[in-house]
């Protein structure tokens, strides 16, 4: 009898162990969940705009999907700095994701989006971007040290506004010192078209126009009124030359870091609030526009001058295949959406 309770004592001392041990990997498995992380979230525009609307959906949808497993800070109005800065900043980790241009940076193929007269409509690009076309370009930006769950359009067609004239054939652009960004294909097309590109900071565009260093630039409807460009301009000019990617770029290192439900749980929400921005900021233009007509003398182009456009940025086209960027079969194959 002794001896049976003895076995009795360390088989329940056993059990207790085991009970106890179930405990505290359970808590560890616990506390494993409850950890939270932080994606700060920057841009250049103001609260107001399109693109910052839609990161302000993201925040609510992540968060809430995640169960506040990943809390989101944003920032708006360029308070981290420049768009070359803050991406610098999300390919090192310490700001885990922006919205902005410099897409050229991410991947260079890229630019096919941008080539000027490209696409008849929005609807075009977005079914492109969102192809297995549109994957492929998003998964080559990780060699360059980014990650894009997701990219959408930034705002509609890009259009010119200047101080000095009408812009009502290809010849009016010749000589205008035209702010872009530091994008290759901004500045080719411009170079290419006769004007004079000068490569101005987003934030510092107002006053470049306002002090003459430069006469014009080209923007969607939406960030020409939401940084008042047109308070220093006199001329708006309706070529819808091009359409721009507005890629969701994220810290790869930051991405890797999360278990893999958060990843799914991040990659749909990106997703979304790439749909929602699109939505959005396109339904937005028409709004804008009304405004830029009440401030601006407004011009459209004749479908005579649009081929003559069409023309002179030919060169722009083959230049980019000469060099390796993309091929004429993925330009034709672009078209086809």
């Amino acid at each position: 009898m002794k001896k049976a309770g003895m076995l009795l004592a360390v088989a329940v001392l056993a059990l207790c162990q085991i009970f106890a041990n179930g405990q505290k990997e359970e808590a560890a498995s616990s506390g494993a969940a409850e950890k939270t992380y932080v994606f700060k979230f920057a841009n250049t525009q103001s609260e107001n705009h399109p693109r910052s609307k839609s990161m302000v959906y993201f925040k609510e949808e992540v968060e809430k999907a995640s169960n506040g497993r990943i809390q989101v800070e944003l920032y708006f109005n360029g308070v981290l700095g420049k768009e070359a800065e803050v991406l610098d900043m999300v390919k090192l980790g310490t700001v885990q994701g922006c919205r902005g241009g410099l897409f050229e940076r991410a991947n260079p193929k890229y630019l096919i989006y941008t080539l000027p007269f490209m696409f008849s409509s929005t609807d075009q690009v977005i079914k492109a971007m969102n192809s297995d076309f549109g994957a492929d370009i998003n998964k080559g930006s990780l060699a360059n040290g980014l990650y894009i769950p997701a990219t959408g359009v930034a705002g509609g067609f890009r259009n010119i506004t200047n101080s000095k004239r009408p812009i009502k054939t290809v010849d009016d652009l010749k000589g205008l010192k035209m702010r872009t960004p530091p994008i290759d294909m901004t500045i080719k097309t411009f170079t290419t078209l006769g004007a004079n590109p000068q490569q101005v900071a987003y934030t510092e565009t107002y006053m470049a126009l306002k002090s003459g260093v430069v006469d014009g630039q080209e923007n969607p409807f939406s960030n020409t009124v939401d940084m008042k460009f047109y308070e220093a301009q006199k001329y708006l000019s309706l070529v819808n030359w091009q359409i721009h990617p507005d890629p969701f770029f994220v810290s790869p290192d930051w991405y890797n870091s999360l278990p893999a439900d958060l990843k799914t749980v991040f990659d749909k929400a990106a997703v979304d609030a790439m749909n929602y921005s699109n939505k959005i900021w396109l339904e937005s233009e028409n709004s804008y526009l009304e405004t830029l007509k009440a401030n601006l003398e407004v011009n459209d182009i004749t479908p005579a001058a649009r081929k003559g456009f069409i023309e002179a940025a030919k060169p722009v086209y083959q230049g980019y295949v000469d060099q390796g960027y993309f091929t004429w079969d993925e330009i034709n194959k672009l078209s086809t959406y």
